[in-house]
């Protein structure tokens, strides 16, 4: 006998329900059946680094709908007052977000409040399904420096782009190495590179190279502080940048140059782009 439309719904509905609620059910099969929701953690993490860092409340593109998950599961846990739950991953989001690593037990630079896959996926535990996610990957040596796997893979291919070596001068995760960096190499994601036989056009074309590739990049000179000739590089998006490095992402996708004095950006124009956006072009 076929069941009229509203038995079948009635059914449907009561099976869901005994699927999600069923005592030892899988956590992730249950999920599956209430389809959760979609966080892209490319855009929430973009947006963790550039919002704190505009003049104004305009949110990220592409970054409003997994913000504001993020934001609703750190409130529901009263990390986060509601008034925050805005979509705007700002600095009173970041240091909730810091606080709830802290009190997954991570400590130092895994609690920078930027959302890292474990903790996110955490996070949305039945409430959202984590997409695109981003991994800094394990770290490991190159010329001679600490970075971590996503770091080495982007140097890689910017050498390609180059046509021609870059030498390292300074690597990631040098907490206090060096003064003059104010903190930016504390964490992953970040390296100075060396300049020496490089003529003015060499050096932009080495930074358009970076650039390309997703660095936030720049040329330092004597002239802007107490270092020689070298180049910065950020890689944007890395979920291990120190604060300070943060801060330098999201001042280069407002077109400043990632000095304490946040000048206009002074490098060539590329289109701004993550390593992993790179990839996928």
């Amino acid at each position: 006998m076929k069941l009229p439309a509203y038995a079948v719904a009635l059914v449907s509905a009561t099976l869901l329900a005994s699927l999600t609620e069923a005592p030892g059910m899988p956590a992730a099969l249950a999920a599956d059946a209430r389809a959760l929701p979609n966080v892209n953690m490319e855009a929430v993490v973009k947006a963790a680094q550039i919002d704190p860092r505009r003049p104004d409340q305009k949110l990220t593109p592409g970054a409003k709908a997994g913000v504001l998950l993020v934001e609703q599961a750190l409130r529901d846990r009263r990390l986060l007052d509601k008034k925050w739950v805005d979509g705007y991953f700002g600095t009173t989001t970041v240091a909730a977000y810091a606080k709830y690593q802290r009190s997954l037990g991570y400590t130092g630079i895994q609690a920078n409040g930027l959302p890292g896959r474990t903790s996110l996926v955490r996070l949305g535990s039945g409430r959202f399904k984590v997409t695109r996610a981003i991994e800094p990957g394990a770290r490991v040596s190159t010329g001679g420096f600490v970075v971590n796997t996503r770091t080495r893979n982007m140097l890689a291919e910017a050498k390609r782009l180059f046509g021609r070596g870059l030498v390292l001068e300074q690597g990631s995760y040098n907490p206090g190495g060096d003064p003059t960096s104010a903190g930016t190499h504390d964490g992953g994601g970040v390296v100075d590179i060396s300049v020496k036989g490089m003529n003015a056009a060499t050096r932009e074309a080495a930074v358009r190279a970076l650039r390309r590739v997703g660095f936030a990049a720049w040329v330092r000179s004597p002239r802007q502080g107490d270092w020689p000739w070298h180049i910065h590089a950020t890689a944007i998006n890395d979920t291990d940048l120190s604060s300070q490095a943060q801060h330098q992402v999201g001042d280069y996708y407002l077109g400043r140059n990632g000095l304490a004095d946040r000048g206009p950006d002074d490098g060539p124009k590329v289109t701004i782009r993550t390593w992993e956006e790179y990839q996928a072009r």
